[in-house]
């Protein structure tokens, strides 16, 4: 629920501050990088501290190798691409590379919520929720890389 509200809020205060006068977040397309990002820099984040960290690598479907190596490269690609929203020329294949991490790290969180696993002392998000966000977060992706 976190990214979400993150995602919600930083999409609105960016798109007041460009109602406000600050042109570079004057219309939906800048407003709506500047929420990405923040859900990104939230999410990205996590892949480093704990309690998160130990819960997201055990979100990794186990025939996979190298969970800790895994969580940590999409963690940086995050991170970068949260960065590389905010760089008007980069936004665009960001957000591509964005949305194509999402789609690529989903069976993760179809793993963990078939599995019933926690995530800092929390149930993960069940499945069909997850699945609603990550259409609304990968769609948001879509629209800032094809957006205007």
């Amino acid at each position: 629920m976190v990214p979400l509200i993150a995602l919600l809020v930083g999409t609105a205060v960016a798109r007041l501050a460009g109602l406000a006068g600050v042109a570079a977040l004057d219309g939906w397309h800048p407003a709506l990088r500047v929420g990405l990002a923040l859900l990104f820099v939230l999410t990205g984040f996590a892949h480093f501290t704990s309690p998160r960290r130990e819960g997201l690598i055990a979100m990794v479907p186990p025939r996979l190798p190298h969970p800790g190596t895994l969580v940590t490269a999409t963690g940086v690609l995050e991170l970068a691409g949260a960065a590389a929203l905010l760089i008007p020329t980069t936004a665009r294949p960001a957000a591509a590379a964005l949305a194509l991490l999402m789609v690529a790290m989903f069976p993760a969180n179809v793993s963990a919520a078939r599995r019933g696993l926690t995530l800092a002392g929390r149930p993960v998000t069940p499945l069909g929720p997850r699945t609603a966000l990550q259409i609304l977060y990968v769609g948001v992706a879509l629209t800032i890389s094809f957006g205007p």
